[in-house]
C-alpha cells in the first residue's frame, strides 16, 4: 500500500494519462487553469478514502478543506461552506477501509461537485463533468493502488 505521495503521484499519472489521451483524441482541451483544476480535484479524490485515519493526507485533505471553507464563509457562501463542511465530516462515519475503499463510495462522494453547482446555481451537468471525473478518477487509483479493485 503506498502512502500519501504515492497516491498522489498515481491521481496525477491517471489523470495526465486520461487527460493526455482526450487531448490527443481532440475531445477535451482545458486551458492551463483547468488543467491544474482537474488536478487538485483528482488529488483530494485520491487522498479522501485514507482521511479517516491519522495521515499525511488527512491533514493535506482538511488543510485544503479547511482553506476552502474559509473563502467560502469569506465570500458570503455559505451554503457552500456548510456543504463542504459536511462532506468533510463523512470519513469519520465507519472505519478504516471501510465504507471509504468501496467503488460505490468513489461515485458518490464526488457527486456533490455535480448536484450543488446544478441545484445551486440552476447550473447544467456538461461543464462540471470533468471536475466529477477528475476526483473520481483519483479516488479510484487510490482503490487501485490499495488493492482494493
Amino acid at each position: 500500500m503506498p502512502g500519501f505521495k504515492g497516491h498522489i503521484t498515481g491521481s496525477l499519472a491517471a489523470t495526465g494519462a486520461v487527460l493526455g489521451g482526450a487531448w490527443w483524441l481532440g475531445l477535451y482541451r482545458p486551458e492551463p487553469k483547468v488543467i491544474a483544476m482537474l488536478a487538485v480535484l483528482a488529488v483530494l479524490g485520491a487522498l479522501f478514502p485514507d482521511v479517516d485515519t491519522n495521515s499525511k493526507g488527512r491533514h493535506l485533505y482538511y488543510g485544503a478543506a479547511v482553506i476552502a471553507d474559509a473563502v467560502l464563509i469569506l465570500k458570503g457562501e455559505y451554503r457552500y461552506a456548510a456543504l463542504l463542511g459536511f462532506c468533510a465530516i463523512l470519513p469519520a462515519v465507519g472505519s478504516h477501509r471501510g465504507w471509504t475503499h468501496t467503488w460505490w463510495a468513489a461515485l458518490v462522494i464526488p457527486s456533490p461537485i455535480l448536484i450543488a453547482p446544478i441545484i445551486l446555481m440552476g447550473m447544467t451537468w456538461q461543464p462540471l463533468m470533468p471536475f466529477y471525473l477528475a476526483a473520481v478518477l483519483g479516488y479510484f487509483s487510490h482503490l487501485f493502488l490499495d488493492g482494493t479493485i
